[in-house]
């Protein structure tokens, strides 16, 4: 019987032969390629769309428009409180809130003095009447002030009626009149808090537009910080 000749397997046949190792080259070549496809990739996933980019640029006009609108809101309310308190000094020692400590002057009020009073605050409504749209907190302080010298206004205008009473009829009149010039000045003094801190975030430093001239009628008092930025190492305070 003749006998079978067996072929020994190949290398490469062997079971568990193990594959012949990459080249380098190789591994360069697909490392090259993969950067070039994954580069294009991430640029096209990080770059912000055009949406991304016009509301970036609508926040940074709003935030530049509003600094400006802060600086001309704060010289507006400082002009009209230097008209304003000389007006009010007058009509607070005309009309005293509690006229049994302030005894108001025998007679009424002169009608020259009320014609001015009147002509002053018609010009801050005049001035404080505009009413451009900015951020919530700047419309706030500006509504803040809008109202003040509006409701100031009726104050005075109710003054002047009541002094064309007869004696016996003018007090209740002049009462409602004294309340609403404290609710004006309470007004401002809102409005003028917050103008002070808007100031403070813009880079303003404290602004204070405050009535200087009517104690005692509820308002809020400014604080003591010295106006403008705050010199380097010195304390703040909003």
């Amino acid at each position: 019987m003749a006998r079978k000749t067996v072929t020994p397997p190949l290398a490469s046949q062997r079971a568990g032969a193990a594959s012949p190792a990459p080249r380098p080259v190789a591994l360069l070549i697909t490392a090259l390629v993969a950067a070039l496809i994954a580069g294009p990739i991430g640029y096209l996933i990080g770059r912000p769309d055009a949406g991304q980019v016009a509301i970036a640029d609508m926040q940074e006009a709003d935030a530049k428009r509003d600094v400006q609108q802060i600086g001309e809101l704060t010289a507006s309310a400082r002009k009209t409180a230097e008209e304003l308190n000389p007006v009010l000094s007058g009509v607070v020692a005309a009309f005293p809130k509690d006229p049994a400590a302030n005894p108001r002057p025998a007679g009424p009020a002169p009608l020259g003095d009320l014609a001015e009073w009147q002509r002053v605050l018609q010009q801050a409504v005049a001035r404080h009447a505009d009413t451009p749209s900015g951020t919530t907190a700047t419309n706030v302080a500006r509504g803040g002030f809008r109202s003040a010298v509006n409701t100031l206004a009726a104050a005075v205008d109710t003054y002047a009626a009541a002094e064309k009473l007869p004696a016996d009829a003018r007090q209740p009149i002049i009462d409602l009149a004294t309340r609403q010039r404290s609710a004006g000045i309470a007004m401002w003094s809102v409005a003028a808090t917050q103008l002070d801190q808007l100031n403070i975030d813009a880079g303003n430093g404290h602004q204070h537009v405050y009535l200087s001239s009517t104690p005692g009628e509820g308002a809020i008092s400014p604080d003591g910080v010295p106006e403008g930025p705050p010199q380097s190492g010195a304390p703040t305070r909003s």
